[in-house]
């Protein structure tokens, strides 16, 4: 005897109305426990839905394009009773998609499938995570004519609409409400150009992934409604690189290697309470002042730029920050970071001091309102008044973008050299 089960979307957090881009079984599949059958994705992350039950497919309820949320029938199988299993999944996986780099194990949350939820229709035909990203776009959902099942709008439909006011070719200036106070469509800019650039000589077309195609929409609205400013300084850290290593050098056994990000982790908390500003977030007319301290770095994956954020730094040593961030940067690798593990930052760092350069301008990672880029560090000559001559030193390059609306020049300056101060002697920091 066999029975019908349905499995559904299980708790996929605050995610609602998730687009469907994959469908990864059909009718007469065999599917196993915890094995993914679509993926969905949102505006940060990509996610693969796994089977909370074994069997055979007997309907499928979705294809792509639907828009689901949890508690929406995915599909039922037909299984024999003797081999039913519980209906509990693991967390769906997650490949995040906002920015930056640092190199556990990878543990599944296990959470009961809930009932389904019922979808309430509206008047626009878009759903809520649409409709976020329209405003943080700045752009009026009226406006846009939607592509989806039933005229729904979708992501694409938006990021289309906005690739046409920047080219020119919507003469709507239908988006309104920017931070700067400008729509995009003032603009005015000329039209992208169009090169066969075939004609030139050999060329080879490769697909962007989906990962990058909406890290760029983000950074590009970032780039393009926030004045960014960049205050390039430099720390001594000499002293500070000597102390890391013999840290290791003790701590050998113990299997965490103490990384300069973690002082720098715990640095920027001191700075940040120093020069509150930094720590804040727009809120329509107002300014939020945050009283906690999560930071974001930038994790370097094969599918783009991803933000792990560290909570609450400023209650954890430099050990635990380490291990910590350790941890979070192979998540993102693998592609198993979970939604809060990316969310409600207050300040970022984008660290290529692995990689090279002197300096740069990191993009601010909205909300937030600043951004902290470290590059590669290197001995330089330094004056020493009291010897009266120059000596070596291990100079790193601190490279701070703030939003000019919240941050002014003066303010990021203090910021960048008492953060230099805090690491050339990082005793400062217990004060």
């Amino acid at each position: 005897m066999s029975q019908v089960i349905e499995v559904k979307i299980p708790d996929i957090g605050d995610f609602k109305d998730l687009p469907v881009v994959e469908v990864l079984v059909k009718v007469g599949d065999i599917v196993s426990v915890e094995q993914s059958l679509i993926t969905l994705e949102s505006d940060k992350a990509t996610i693969e839905v796994p089977s909370s039950a074994s069997g055979v497919v007997k309907n499928l309820m979705l294809k792509v394009g639907d828009n689901v949320s949890e508690g929406t029938l995915i599909l039922s199988l037909e299984e024999s009773c003797d081999s039913i299993v519980p209906a509990a999944v693991s967390s769906p996986s997650i490949s995040a998609q906002d920015s930056f780099g640092v190199s556990s194990s990878n543990t599944s949350t296990k959470v009961p499938v809930t009932s389904e939820r019922k979808e309430s229709l509206t008047i626009s035909h878009a759903g809520p995570s649409v409709r976020k990203f329209a405003r943080e776009l700045g752009v009026d959902v009226g406006c846009i004519e939607g592509s989806g099942r039933k005229g729904r709008i979708t992501f694409d439909d938006v990021r289309t609409f906005v690739k046409n006011i920047l080219s020119g070719n919507n003469a709507l200036g239908a988006v309104s409400g920017s931070p700067t106070g400008a729509g995009v469509g003032d603009l005015n800019l000329l039209p992208w150009p169009k090169v066969d650039f075939a004609k030139f000589g050999p060329v080879e077309l490769k697909d962007i992934s989906r990962i990058k195609k909406i890290s760029g929409a983000n950074l590009h609205r970032n780039w393009v409604m926030v004045p960014h400013v960049t205050n390039n300084d430099e720390a001594d850290i000499t002293e500070l690189e000597a102390f890391r290593i013999n840290l290791n050098k003790e701590n050998e056994k113990s299997g965490t290697k103490v990384t300069m990000l973690a002082f720098v982790m715990k640095a920027c908390v001191m700075a940040l309470k120093r020069h509150v500003t930094f720590n804040a977030s727009f809120d329509g007319d107002n300014l939020v002042l945050k009283k906690y301290f999560h930071i974001g770095f930038a994790a370097d994956t094969l599918n783009g730029l991803m933000v792990p954020i560290v909570r609450d730094v400023d209650k954890k040593g430099v050990f635990e920050i380490a291990r910590e961030t350790g941890e979070l940067a192979r998540l993102a690798r693998d592609g198993k970071l979970k939604p809060d593990q990316m969310q409600g930052g207050c300040f970022s760092i984008s660290s290529l001091g692995g990689i090279g350069g002197t300096t740069f301008t990191p993009i601010i990672n909205v909300p937030e309102v600043a951004i902290l880029g470290l590059s590669r560090s290197s001995l330089k000559p330094t004056w020493d008044n009291q010897k009266q001559q120059f000596v070596p030193r291990l100079i790193l390059p601190l490279s701070l973008s703030y939003d000019h609306r919240v941050i002014d020049g003066a303010e990021a300056a203090r910021f960048n050299s008492y953060l230099g101060e805090l690491l050339q002697d990082f005793r400062r920091v217990i004060l």
